[in-house]
């Protein structure tokens, strides 16, 4: 028989001690409250109490992680398999709720085989009270991070497992909604091998990253760096010289961004990002190489990172529905913690297929432009290469848009306008000049409120060009992070609403 791959099972308080600074963890835990029970239930908890020398399922309470204060909730597998009931539930809503009083974050260890069954519908509702609570966590602007250990799945998977800003899971580990023994006895057949793995959610955008146990405090402690930074961040550097950008013809901009060797997100947060956390999926069930979404820091400056990925996008591969489904969880993030939003615009243009018709492309199109302009968190778009069509114009509205000096936006490519007017693609030069594609036109008109120099092509110097942007992005984020709430969303409407009124 051959060896299971999986790591030995770490108990809720191994995985504590392993996780949080030596000596830090204070207990929330009281004496749980039960009502009548049959004797065999009672037998079954005095059991467990015995095996595992806890008195319920979860355990919670505080500690310091890498110095930082944090809050826990864990599951313990041995006893009830994990399994949560009505005690347990009180347990993990008390605590829940005590975090939101005193603004920590909170982590969230789930194991469970789900609903406790001994206790019946009675303990499946608590699911409700369980997923209200984190989503008032959320809603106080604090950040809730999640484990998924082996095995984690029913119930417990359906809540508090599936609701996290970010979402990891332990190699190998069984994550999933119907555990494989139900199936197999509902349906007489097994389950399919290999489908409810951390890494098969992965693959499928459901869970950020496959992490083992030793990791999980420097990838939770990354994630809070730019969670928790402060938001009263100074400009670093002061305001960067605005560059003078020479008179480049449009045709020699559009040919220049389309240049291989050009510069895109991945080298970009390379040179200009001071921290880098990637994120991975919708959390729904797809995933996109066209959009890297992650959360970031550029200098002090905090901030959801959603870029279209020129090397993620092929001529067979291109950008579809599911990377803007992607945006859009990045928008969600930037609203629940009050991050500022900064996308990146680089697409040949979006899917032309069946499969992004049917996936609904045009509607995300429209779905992300009415998310963007009523965000409630500041915003930053960045204009660095091509920006052609509906899925380049579904990352602009922002309070702010810098662009490349050979970014261009356009509402179709150039070649495609061409056909439409003349019949042929020999007009594609001049269609891109009429329809003022570049970035000096669009300054000019309202679309672009700064220019990044390149000297004379990013292409040609990728370092010291990514090195010079990320220094306006630094200050522009900054000032950002200073513009009154209250006050955003109305005026990124106006100033989106007078375009094209002189």
């Amino acid at each position: 028989m051959a060896a299971d791959p999986r790591p030995a099972r770490l108990s809720a308080t191994e995985l504590i001690d392993l996780v949080l600074d030596e000596g830090s963890w204070s207990s929330w835990d009281t004496p749980p409250e039960r009502g009548p029970m049959s004797e065999e239930y009672a037998a079954e908890l005095a059991a467990a109490q015995e095996k595992t020398g806890l008195d319920e399922s979860v355990v919670t309470g505080e500690g310091l992680m890498r110095g930082r204060r944090v809050a826990v909730v864990a599951c313990e597998f041995r006893f009830l398999a994990g399994s949560i009931g009505v005690a347990s539930a009180e347990r993990l809503v008390r605590a829940i709720e005590r975090a939101t009083t005193e603004g920590l974050p909170l982590l969230a260890a789930p194991v469970s085989g789900g609903t406790r069954m001994q206790e019946g519908v009675v303990a499946f509702v608590q699911m409700v009270k369980i997923s209200q609570t984190i989503a008032a966590h959320k809603a106080a602007g604090l950040p809730y991070l999640v484990y998924l250990r082996h095995p984690t799945t029913g119930g417990v998977m359906a809540s508090w497992g599936s609701l996290g800003h970010v979402t990891v899971a332990e190699p190998g580990a069984l994550v999933g909604f119907l555990g494989p023994r139900v199936y197999e006895a509902l349906y007489d057949r097994p389950f399919p091998a290999d489908v409810q793995t951390s890494e098969n959610l992965y693959a499928h955008g459901l869970i950020d990253a496959v992490v083992p146990p030793e990791e999980i405090a420097a990838i939770l402690d990354r994630a809070l760096t730019v969670l928790l930074s402060p938001r009263d961040v100074s400009p670093d550097p002061a305001n960067p010289p605005v560059d003078d950008i020479p008179d480049v013809d449009t045709w020699e901009s559009i040919t220049r961004s389309r240049r291989p060797e050009r510069p895109g997100v991945r080298r970009l947060l390379k040179y200009a990002a001071t921290d880098v956390i990637p994120l991975n999926g919708t959390g729904q069930g797809e995933s996109d190489p066209g959009l890297l979404i992650a959360l970031a820091r550029f200098g002090g400056s905090p901030c959801v990172f959603l870029g279209q990925d020129r090397r993620g996008q092929t001529e067979a591969h291109p950008l579809g529905p599911g990377a803007l489904r992607e945006a859009r969880r990045g928008m969600r993030l930037a609203a629940e913690l009050d991050l500022p939003l900064m996308t990146v615009i680089d697409t040949p243009g979006a899917a032309l297929s069946v499969e992004a018709e049917e996936g609904g492309l045009a509607g995300e199109i429209a779905r992300c432009l009415a998310d963007l302009v009523t965000l409630p968190a500041p915003t930053l778009c960045l204009l660095l290469g091509e920006g052609n069509g509906g899925g380049a114009l579904a990352l602009l509205p922002a309070d702010r848009v810098i662009a490349a000096q050979h970014g261009w936006l356009s509402p179709l490519p150039p070649e495609g306008a061409s056909a439409i007017v003349h019949r042929d693609l020999d007009h594609a030069p001049d269609m891109a000049r009429a329809q003022k594609v570049r970035s000096l036109d669009m300054r000019e008109a309202g679309i672009v409120d700064r220019i990044v120099a390149e000297r004379p092509d990013a292409a040609d110097e990728p370092e010291e060009f990514c090195r010079r942007l990320g220094d306006v992005l630094r200050y522009e984020l900054a000032t950002l992070l200073h513009r009154d709430r209250a006050t955003l969303a109305v005026e990124r409407a106006q100033r989106y609403r007078a375009l094209g009124l002189g």
